[in-house]
C-alpha cells in the first residue's frame, strides 16, 4: 500500500483555527502566535494538541469574542516584528552593497585599500550635518582596509567568472601578452583575450597578470600562458591569433613563445594554424629609427636637457620667452619611452628656434650647428615626418581596434610614403610645412630635397619589411574588411559559393555601407556559415598590445614606492576591475550570496 503524502491531500490553513487554537499561517507554515513555534505538518489535531497542552490554561476564562480581539493583538504585534526584522534585514544588505560600491571606485581609482577609512569619515561628517538622523546607517557601512580588501577580491573573482562563462561561447579567440617590470623588479606578463560568440560579438577583456619571480625565457612565458588558458577553460583548438612585443623570448623560432604554443596546439590536435602578430604599434615606432637621423635628435635632446634639467634655467628661459612674448611659452621634455614625446618636442624646438639660440648665446653655448642651415632642413623634416608617424600611431592605438582597420591605415600609409617621396624629388613640399618654411628662409643653400626623398624611400621600404606578415595575412583581412571587392576565384574553395551569394546579394550590399566593415559580418546569414567561421577568427585578432601597455600603466599607477608591497593578488584584481571594459561586477548577486549579512556599528569601526 502506498505512504499517504501529506502534500496531496491539499491541506489550507482555516481562519478559525486563529481564535480557537491562537495559530497563524506564517510562509506557508503554521505558527503559534502565543510562543512563536511552527507546527510541521498542517492539520487541525496537531494544533489542538499543541495549543491543549502548553496554553489552555493561560486563555480558559476568555470567551470567543476575546480571544478573537486577542488574536488580532498578537498578529498585529507579530506583522510588526516582521516589519522590523525585514527593516533591519535590508538595511544591513544596502550597507554590504555601498561597501561593494566604494570598494570597486577605489580599485578604479588607484586609491590604497585605507582609503575606506577616511571615505568613512567624510561620510560620517556629512551626515552630521545633512541627516543626522541617519549616522547609525551610515556607521553600519564597513569600510575598513581589511574589508575593502576583501570586497575588491570578490569583485574580481565574479569578474572572472563571467569572463569564464563567455569563453565557453567563443568559437574563436585570440590573445594579446606583453611583458614589464614593476617598481619591485618583478617581471609582470599581461595578457588580453580577444573572444568572439557564435553572434560575432566581441569580447576584449583583461586575462591575467602574471608575476615572473625567475627568469622569463620562452618557456616560463608559456608555462604561464598555459597555466592562464586552462584556469580560464578556453579549448586550444579555438585560439587563433597571438600579439607579442616581438621580443626574442615571445618570437623565439625554437624557444619562443609563438612556437610553444604552436607545438601545443599540435598536441591537442588544433585544426587551425595559429597566426602570431608583432605588435603594430611597436613596429610602427620601429619603423621611424629606419630615418637615420640620431646626430639631429641627439643635438635637440641634449639642447633640451640643458634647459629643462637646471631649475635656474629652465625659470629664466621661460623668463626669456614671456619677454619675447612668443606664442608658447615652454619646452617640453622628450622622453624616449612616450610614443608622442618626440614629435612634440621637435616641434616647439623648430618653432622656438631662434629663440633657443639667442638664449643659449647667452649662456655662453655654442650654436653653431643649431644655426646651420642644412642641419635645420633636416630638422624641419624629421618634425614634419615624426608629426606624420604620431599621426598613424593615434589612429592605431585605442581599445576594440579591428585589425582589418589598423591594416588599412598602415597600407593607407605606405602609399602616403610613396606620394611624398615623388613630391619630394620635385621639391613639392605640401605635405611638409616646416621643409617649406626652411626653403622659403634659405640663403646660401639649395634645399636637399634629393637626400630627403631618400630617406622617406627608406623609411618606405622598412614598413614594407616589417608589415611583411601582415602582407602575408593580405586576403584574409580585406576578405573582413571589403568582402564585396574580393576576388573569389582566388579566396579558399570552402568560401567561394558563399562569396558568389554575397556579393550578388544586393541587400546585404546596402547593410554594408550602412553598417562598415566591423558591424557587418554580424549580419552574415546563418546560410553562410564558413564566411561567419572566417569572420569570427579575423575578428578576434588584436593587432596591437596597446591593453597590455594600458595595464602596465594601471600597474605603475597602483604599485607606487608607496605600495611597493602590494600582494600579487590585490594587484591582480585591483587591474582586473579597473580594467574591465564590457563585464561589470554583479554587486547584488555578492550581497545575495553573502546571505544577507547585516554589519554592526561594533564590528564596521574596528
Amino acid at each position: 500500500m502506498a505512504k499517504r503524502k501529506v502534500d496531496t491531500e491539499n491541506r489550507g490553513f482555516q481562519t478559525r483555527w486563529e481564535s480557537e487554537y491562537m495559530f497563524t499561517k506564517v510562509a506557508g507554515k503554521p505558527v503559534c502566535l502565543l510562543c512563536g513555534e511552527s507546527v510541521a505538518v498542517l492539520k487541525e489535531y496537531n494544533l489542538r494538541r499543541h495549543y491543549e497542552t502548553k496554553h489552555a490554561d493561560k486563555n480558559k476564562n476568555m470567551d470567543m469574542e476575546q480571544r478573537l480581539q486577542k488574536a488580532e493583538e498578537l498578529k498585529r504585534g507579530l506583522k510588526s516584528r516582521q516589519a522590523l526584522f525585514k527593516k533591519a534585514k535590508s538595511q544591513g544588505q544596502a550597507a554590504v552593497k555601498a561597501s561593494f560600491i566604494l570598494a570597486e571606485e577605489i580599485a578604479k581609482s588607484a586609491r590604497p585599500f585605507t582609503e575606506g577609512d577616511f571615505i568613512k569619515n567624510c561620510m560620517i561628517k556629512v551626515c552630521d550635518e545633512v541627516c543626522p538622523e541617519k549616522r547609525q546607517l551610515f556607521l553600519n557601512v564597513s569600510l575598513s582596509r581589511n574589508t575593502i580588501a576583501e570586497r575588491v577580491d570578490q569583485l574580481s573573482i565574479n569578474l572572472k567568472e563571467q569572463l569564464v562563462k563567455k569563453g565557453k561561447d567563443f568559437i574563436a579567440y585570440s590573445l594579446a601578452v606583453d611583458e614589464s617590470t614593476d617598481i619591485s623588479d618583478i617581471a609582470q606578463l599581461s595578457i588580453f583575450i580577444r573572444g568572439v560568440d557564435s553572434n560575432l560579438s566581441v569580447t576584449e577583456e583583461f586575462l591575467a597578470l602574471r608575476p615572473m619571480h625567475g627568469t622569463t625565457t620562452g618557456h616560463d612565458l608559456y608555462e604561464e600562458v598555459s597555466r592562464c588558458v586552462n584556469e580560464m577553460e578556453l579549448p586550444w583548438e579555438k585560439l587563433v591569433g597571438l600579439t607579442t612585443d616581438g621580443a626574442p623570448a615571445m618570437c623565439g623560432h625554437r624557444s619562443g613563445l609563438v612556437a610553444k604554443i604552436r607545438e601545443k596546439m599540435q598536441e591537442e590536435n588544433a585544426t587551425g594554424e595559429l597566426t602570431a602578430y608583432h605588435c603594430i604599434i611597436h613596429q610602427e615606432a620601429l619603423c621611424g629609427k629606419a630615418l637615420k637621423m640620431e646626430h639631429v635628435m641627439s643635438i635637440i635632446t641634449r639642447t633640451v636637457n640643458f634647459i629643462r634639467a637646471k631649475g635656474l634655467n629652465h625659470r629664466q628661459f621661460k623668463a626669456f620667452l614671456t619677454e619675447l612674448e612668443t606664442e608658447h611659452g615652454d619646452l617640453p621634455y622628450h622622453t624616449e619611452v612616450r610614443w608622442l614625446s618626440q614629435g612634440k618636442v621637435l616641434q616647439r624646438c623648430f618653432e622656438l628656434r631662434e629663440e633657443i639660440c639667442l638664449f643659449l648665446d647667452s649662456k655662453g653655448k655654442d650654436t653653431t650647428q643649431l644655426r646651420d642651415e642644412m642641419f635645420l632642413c633636416e630638422m624641419a623634416f624629421l618634425c614634419d615626418i615624426t608629426s606624420h608617424l604620431n599621426a598613424i600611431n593615434l589612429q592605431l592605438q585605442g581599445r576594440d581596434r579591428v585589425i582589418s582597420d589598423m591594416y588599412s591605415t598602415v597600407k593607407a600609409f605606405k602609399t602616403k610614403l610613396t606620394l611624398w617621396e615623388t613630391q619630394m624629388r620635385k621639391e613639392n613640399l605640401s605635405h611638409f610645412p616646416s621643409c617649406q618654411t626652411m626653403k622659403e628662409k634659405l640663403s646660401t643653400s639649395a634645399f636637399p630635397s634629393t637626400q630627403l626623398a631618400d630617406k622617406i624611400c627608406m623609411l618606405a621600404a622598412d614598413f614594407r619589411r616589417r608589415f611583411a606578415d601582415f602582407e602575408a595575412q593580405k586576403s584574409r583581412l580585406e576578405l573582413l574588411g571589403n568582402p564585396f571587392a574580393v576576388d573569389v576565384e582566388s579566396s579558399p574553395p570552402n568560401l567561394q559559393m558563399e562569396l558568389i551569394d554575397l556579393q550578388c546579394n544586393d541587400a546585404l550590399r546596402a547593410k554594408y555601407a550602412a553598417v562598415g566593415a566591423a558591424e557587418f559580418a554580424r549580419f552574415l546569414p546563418g546560410t553562410m556559415p564558413q564566411l561567419r567561421i572566417q569572420a569570427a577568427q579575423t575578428l578576434s585578432m588584436f593587432g596591437s598590445t596597446y591593453l597590455c601597455e594600458q595595464l602596465f600603466s594601471l600597474m605603475n599607477l597602483n604599485k607606487t614606492s608607496h605600495r611597493s608591497r602590494l600582494t600579487a593578488e590585490h594587484l591582480h584584481s585591483i587591474l582586473r576591475i579597473s580594467s574591465a571594459q564590457s563585464l561589470t561586477p554583479n554587486i547584488d548577486e555578492l550581497v545575495e550570496k553573502m546571505g544577507h549579512h547585516q554589519v554592526s556599528p561594533s564590528t564596521s569601526n574596528k
